[in-house]
């Protein structure tokens, strides 16, 4: 009965997205453009604007272009929700967005009841273990990628004593979550736990605590911004131990933020636009070319979000969101058939997503890849 309701929901919200345009297919993105996650939205907001483009330049979706509507979370719960049915009621044939875990898990529950597949950039392990049959990742959850950089920890570095900063939000509880099962599996003993608030600035007394820990490494989950900040405060505290991290402590934007601090920095990353990896370094140099500044993970989140729905919306051969959703789950895109995912990927039954995945070092301001791993 639930999934009959779903399916007409879904169909009069497709009605709405025809009357807006014979022509178009109305995308919608909401991100977070504004507040404390900007830093990430804004980047995953201009790859899925890149992305569009690109299909737009390429034909479109079924012969029509793609018009594609911003919505500005302001990284906030429960406005994103409140712009995720904006969106819906406005006629969006697909949702886009949002990047903060703490957000999307509030907003996926309208898209959820309206029949709206949408596509995260969302990390929290979370996301997909809610039977969602609408959620789609275009980037690893939390409990994917942190065994890698767990074994490498153990296996490579012989780290046996860790601290753990992590953010206090429904991001960092996920990848803390999973970082604790990962820490026992490797035989890694936590010693300093040290939970922060959203958008803190200060970070002088969690990095004494660290260096006070007897820790061997540090294990850091934040924000892009708040990443920067306890790098900076690391750095000016001369904190001399391994500083780990998973896809955000390397990203492009925080060495961009932190500077030569970030040098040293090394964790596991789904996605980089330094892998070795021909198709992923001209999409970074056209980025850059667009947009002034080199992309991060989010950017290549975005752009691959937006090439996944012309794919799947032309093998399904119309404006159907409920077999677009469908078509998703178990569905593999192999890159040389389908170049706009960049690297081979496939979905899972919950939405979560399997590809391969890299080790990098920060090394000169840049990104290093020391390692790539296979998919899991």
């Amino acid at each position: 009965m639930l999934r009959k309701i779903l399916l007409a929901a879904g169909v009069a919200a497709l009605s709405m997205s025809s009357a807006v345009s014979a022509q178009t297919v109305r995308i919608a993105d909401v991100a977070e453009l504004s507040g404390a996650g900007a830093a990430a939205g804004s980047v995953w907001h201009d790859g899925v604007v890149m992305g569009y483009d690109e299909v737009n330049a390429a034909g479109g979706i079924l012969g029509q272009q793609v018009e594609l509507q911003a919505y500005d979370s302001q990284t906030d719960p429960q406005n994103s929700r409140a712009m995720v049915q904006k969106a819906i009621d406005e006629g969006t044939y697909i949702l886009m967005g949002t990047v903060y875990s703490s957000s999307t898990i509030v907003n996926m529950l309208v898209a959820q009841q309206n029949g709206m597949p949408q596509f995260t950039g969302s990390e929290s392990p979370t996301i997909t273990a809610q039977g969602n049959p609408y959620i789609f990742r275009t980037a690893f959850g939390a409990q994917k990628g942190l065994p890698k950089i767990g074994s490498y920890l153990a296996d490579d570095l012989d780290v046996s004593k860790i601290a753990v900063v992590w953010a206090n939000t429904e991001f960092g509880k996920g990848g803390y979550n999973a970082f604790l099962n990962v820490a026992e599996a490797n035989g890694i003993e936590i010693v300093a736990d040290i939970p922060t608030e959203q958008a803190q600035v200060d970070f002088a007394a969690d990095v004494s605590q660290v260096a006070s820990s007897g820790a061997e490494a540090v294990f850091v989950y934040l924000t892009e911004e708040e990443s920067a900040r306890f790098l900076l405060e690391a750095d000016k505290q001369g904190l001399d131990m391994p500083l780990a991290g998973d896809t955000v402590l390397v990203s492009q934007k925080v060495i961009d933020l932190a500077g030569e601090a970030a040098n040293g920095a090394f964790g596991h990353v789904g996605l980089s636009a330094n892998a070795p990896i021909p198709a992923i370094a001209e999409v970074s140099a056209r980025f850059e070319a667009r947009f002034g500044y080199a992309p991060d993970h989010n950017a290549l989140k975005g752009y691959i979000g937006a090439w996944t729905v012309k794919y799947v919306t032309e093998m399904v051969g119309e404006l159907d969101r409920e077999a677009f959703a469908e078509t998703m789950h178990g569905l593999c895109l192999d890159a040389a058939t389908y170049p706009g995912v960049l690297m081979d990927v496939c979905w899972d039954e919950s939405g979560e997503i399997s590809r391969a995945s890299f080790l990098v070092e920060v090394v000169d301001g840049g990104q290093v890849i020391t390692r790539t791993l296979p998919a899991n």
